[in-house]
């Protein structure tokens, strides 16, 4: 069953509920503190410009534990090169209007539409949302941004206008910040060589509440 947002409400329906792709209600806005509340439960904002807000909280997420990171001997071999400068929330605007430029294989246009980024750059302003970019020669070559929430990363897009500038910003992510997880939201085959995992909704929304240490040896990759 798909839920209809009440505007004046901020609850969202049980994310146990959501269909069996991941959709769990339409409608609503994307005001702070509704994006905070769909957070703090699993969930997240993903459509088109086409379509009313639709919220997702997908029955197995696409986690990367920091430990499990994944790094080629390429890819070491771009780290150590220096190629890029890596920092952080110096361009949260500018990252996110590129991941919006992004042409994507599979995709006509992009879900990051014009509200989604002045919503996204207001969580920034407050805190809550962030940015990494991957420069080269000054000139903003790669990045992604996501948000914050309980000590865990959700990330929500990257792009690349040189190669492997999006990977070197999101290893050095994964390296330098004390988070206990990687939310990756969905599936994908880059992410997934660099460690990334299905999990159940259940084990992330343990993590996400602190019910469970994500780096606890006993329990890592248990579905």
């Amino acid at each position: 069953m798909i839920f209809q947002l009440d505007p004046g409400d901020t609850r969202f329906p049980s994310p146990e509920l959501a269909e069996e792709d991941g959709l769990l209600a339409v409608g609503g806005d994307l005001s702070i503190p509704r994006l905070l509340t769909a957070y703090r439960n699993g969930i997240f904002p993903w459509y088109s410009h086409d379509t009313p807000v639709l919220w997702y909280s997908p029955h197995q997420r696409f986690v990367l534990f920091p430990e499990k990171l994944k790094v080629s001997k390429s890819m070491r071999n771009v780290l150590r090169s220096g190629k890029f400068t890596i920092t952080f929330n110096q361009d949260f605007a500018g990252v996110i209007r590129a991941c919006a430029a992004s042409k994507r294989n599979g995709q006509d246009g992009t879900w990051i539409t014009g509200d989604m980024q002045n919503a996204y750059i207001c969580l920034h302003q407050q805190g809550f949302a962030h940015s990494v970019e991957a420069w080269e020669n000054g000139r903003l070559a790669g990045g992604l941004y996501g948000v914050e929430m309980n000590g865990v990363f959700c990330g929500e897009s990257m792009f690349s206008q040189r190669s492997n500038a999006s990977k070197t910003a999101f290893i050095t992510l994964v390296r330098e910040k004390n988070y206990r997880l990687i939310d990756c939201q969905t599936y994908t085959e880059h992410l997934e060589s660099l460690g990334a995992q299905m999990i159940s909704r259940k084990e992330y929304m343990d993590i996400l509440n602190g019910n469970t240490r994500a780096t606890d040896p006993d329990r890592v990759g248990a579905t």
